[in-house]
């Protein structure tokens, strides 16, 4: 089992457009220590468990270090090793700990970055449904297109970490109505 809970409820952030970064009324979904990490290769834990909730064309790496979003597609980070400071939503948004066994499922044009790290913190990359992925920095000239990207976006049908059962579908629900 690879849970080490029945059930992780995620904290919620949500975060405006600030004229540079499109954000999302969709609430990032953190969920805290959702996955074990004591596998001796944690990272292929959490892609079998995001390629189980058809979230895949998966990667290993970090975060990068400048602020960007992505407009094709939402994106869920699971943390399989070290720690590091992630800035959610711009200049003016949130800064969060991260940590091995932590799940950020990322709405599609809310900013991220990473501050600061460990030297060995990685994270496992997913999408819904193995969607591809842009990479956008707030340039002037981008909006529009990621605007009308983002808009674009069908829900997923499953939470990365619980699937179709999950908390995703009716928390983004939520904010869609509470942000209408």
């Amino acid at each position: 089992m690879i849970k080490q809970h029945d059930f992780v409820q995620p904290k919620q952030l949500t975060f405006k457009d600030d004229g540079i970064f499109p954000n999302s009324p969709l609430a990032l979904l953190f969920y805290w220590h959702a996955i074990a990490t004591n596998a001796k290769d944690p990272a292929s834990v959490f892609e079998k468990c995001f390629a189980e909730n058809d979230w895949t064309n998966s990667w290993r790496d970090g975060v990068y270090s400048f602020p960007h979003y992505h407009s094709t597609s939402h994106e869920v980070l699971g943390v399989y090793s070290g720690a590091a400071t992630l800035r959610l939503g711009g200049e003016h948004g949130e800064n969060l700990e991260v940590q091995a066994g932590d799940v950020i499922v990322i709405p599609a044009g809310v900013a991220h970055q990473n501050l600061v790290a460990s030297d060995d913190f990685g994270v496992v990359g997913a999408y819904p449904e193995g969607r591809d992925w842009d990479l956008l920095r707030g340039l002037p000239g981008e909006r529009p297109k990621a605007d009308r990207n983002i808009a674009a976006l069908p829900m997923p049908d499953n939470d990365p970490v619980y699937g179709a059962e999950g908390p995703l579908r009716q928390l983004w629900n939520d904010s869609r109505k509470s942000n209408s």
